[in-house]
């Protein structure tokens, strides 16, 4: 059994505070588009509230938002596959409004596996080794997907954007 505790207005608030805006970031370059991440996120937040897990640390509550987080929008894209829409243009959205070097572009366009390494350890800054704990993965297959993921960002960015 799962041991969990009624969570309060104030953590969800503190957490929200604490790890929005990171788990805006992950979704938003995951997903592709802003108005599903900001769905995503607000599902993690609900999951947050209704399951309210103990966490043995403030890293253990991160840890465990990124990990719920994946999911979430892997189920989200696993839900797109099956019903296809017709793709929004991340250039357009909102969030990414910054200078278009193709470097985005590039990102979405890897397989998620290679993108949520190259996520949390370059925007989110995680050790190879807390990647691994977080994707339950060796530290040696996160390097490995780390070093084959920038190798494919290079040779799609160069095809299509040089």
């Amino acid at each position: 059994m799962n041991p969990s505790h009624v969570r309060t207005a104030e953590d969800v608030e503190a957490a929200v505070l604490r790890y929005g805006n990171m788990l805006f970031r992950l979704c938003a370059i995951m997903l592709g588009n802003t108005a599903d991440a900001e769905d995503a996120v607000q599902e993690i937040i609900l999951k947050y509230m209704q399951k309210a897990p103990v966490f043995e640390s403030a890293e253990h509550e991160k840890a465990w938002l990124i990990v719920t987080a994946k999911n979430k929008c892997r189920d989200l894209i696993r839900f797109r596959a099956r019903h296809p829409q017709l793709p929004l243009d991340p250039s357009k959205e909102p969030f990414f409004d910054v200078p278009d070097s193709g470097i985005l572009e590039a990102l979405l366009s890897l397989p998620e596996k290679f993108r949520i390494v190259l996520i949390l350890h370059y925007v989110e800054e995680y050790s190879t080794e807390e990647i691994a704990r977080l994707i339950q993965r060796t530290p040696s297959a996160v390097k490995m997907r780390l070093k084959k993921g920038r190798r494919l960002l290079e040779e799609i960015y160069r095809k299509e954007y040089l």
